[in-house]
């Protein structure tokens, strides 16, 4: 499915996307050792085991860039300009190496643009969930979209 245009992205729409993602170790340790995140919390077993989680958490960084990464094909693909920001990030909830996840989004604000005709702005809520249905993660963010051409 294409993204989708501003007209099509009225309030209250809300998506259940149907791609789903299962979280590796090693998908945890590429992502914390490319972006340079030592936490030993993302890539120490022996150190993880003497916490309160007894194992190592998955890096929350890239639970936020999975269930945006998931929203793609059905909201934004070839139809935004681009991204203008994220606000009220969360992680209620840890993921761990072997967790399924999956992602819903809500449009909770749209609008014209101010300054350009040819695009608005839009705010989605994104919602990320683990196999059990627990809510790990949520963010806001807000795109600038493409209106159709022919009006």
């Amino acid at each position: 499915m294409a993204g989708q245009y501003f007209e099509d992205l009225t309030v209250d729409r809300h998506f259940r996307h149907p791609l789903t993602r299962t979280v590796s170790e090693a998908d945890n340790t590429m992502f914390s050792l490319m972006t340079m995140n030592p936490q030993p919390l993302h890539i120490d077993a022996h150190f993880s085991e003497g916490t309160e989680w007894g194992q190592r958490l998955f890096n929350s960084l890239m639970t936020l860039a999975i269930m945006i990464g998931m929203s793609v094909q059905d909201t934004t693909m070839g139809t935004t300009v681009g991204n203008l920001g994220m606000t009220d990030v969360e992680f209620p909830k840890p993921v761990f190496h072997g967790d399924t996840l999956r992602s819903e989004t809500r449009v909770v604000a749209a609008r014209e643009s101010r300054s350009r005709p040819d695009v608005g702005i839009v705010e989605f809520e994104h919602s990320c969930f683990n196999q059990h249905g627990d809510l790990v993660a949520r963010c806001r963010r807000t795109a600038m979209m493409w209106k159709r051409k022919d009006g």
